[in-house]
C-alpha cells in the first residue's frame, strides 16, 4: 500500500490517508453475507442439485447459514444504501481510493481461518476489503504490486466512483508501468 501510494505521489498525484466513517459503522462483510444468503441460496441449490459432492466451501457456507428473514433483508438493503451514501460523500472530495485487496497476505488455498493480531477469524475475512464494493456496486480493480517474505503476491485495490472506471484504469496503468513485480511470472513447474 505504502509503496503504491509513494509511486503515485512521485508521479504528481495527490495521495493522503483517509477514513470513510460509514465503513466503521457498518460491517460490509456481514451485510454481504446476509444479502448473498437471501439472494443466491435458491439459485445455488438449483444449479448444484445432483453435484453436492463438488460444492465449493463458500457455497457450502451459504447453504449452512440460516435463511435471512425478510426483516433482516430489508435492514441489510437499507444499510447497503447507507454504504452507497457514505462512498458518494467520499467521492465528492476524492477521485479514487487505494486500499488493500485482502486483510491478510496471500495464503494457502485451503485455509479455513487466520490469526489477525492474536484473534482467530474465518477465512471469509479475506473478503472484508472487497465486500463494500460487492454491496455497493463500486468499480474496483486489483493488481499485484509486491511480494511477501514468503514469495507470495501482495496486491493493491483501486476503487473509483460509479461510472468512472477510466480513473482506476489510468491509475493502474501508472502503477503497472513501475511495478516492482512487472514482468514477474509464476513458476509453472510448481503447479
Amino acid at each position: 500500500m505504502r509503496a503504491s501510494a509513494e509511486v503515485l505521489t512521485s508521479l504528481g498525484i495527490a495521495v493522503e490517508p483517509v477514513r470513510i466513517p460509514v465503513l466503521e459503522e457498518i460491517n460490509a462483510l456481514e451485510l454481504l453475507w446476509k444479502l448473498q444468503v437471501m439472494e443466491t441460496k435458491p439459485a445455488f441449490k438449483k444449479v448444484t442439485a445432483g453435484h453436492e459432492d463438488k460444492i465449493f466451501k463458500h457455497v457450502q457456507g451459504v447453504y449452512d447459514t440460516p435463511d435471512t428473514s425478510i426483516a433482516d433483508f430489508v435492514d441489510a438493503e437499507q444499510k447497503a444504501e447507507q454504504l452507497r451514501d457514505g462512498f458518494a460523500a467520499y467521492f465528492q472530495h476524492y477521485d479514487a481510493l487505494i486500499c488493500p485487496v485482502t486483510t491478510v497476505p496471500a495464503h494457502k488455498h485451503d485455509a479455513t481461518e487466520f490469526d489477525i493480531d492474536g484473534q482467530k477469524v474465518s477465512s471469509l475475512h479475506v473478503m472484508s476489503a472487497t465486500a463494500p464494493l460487492s454491496v455497493t456496486g463500486l468499480p474496483g480493480l486489483s493488481l499485484r504490486f509486491g511480494t511477501s517474505r514468503e514469495g507470495l503476491p501482495i496486491g493493491v485495490q483501486l476503487v473509483s466512483p460509479w461510472m468512472a472506471e477510466s480513473t482506476i484504469l489510468h491509475l493502474a496503468s501508472l502503477l503497472e508501468a513501475v511495478s516492482p513485480v512487472r514482468g514477474l511470472h509464476p513458476d509453472m513447474s510448481r503447479i
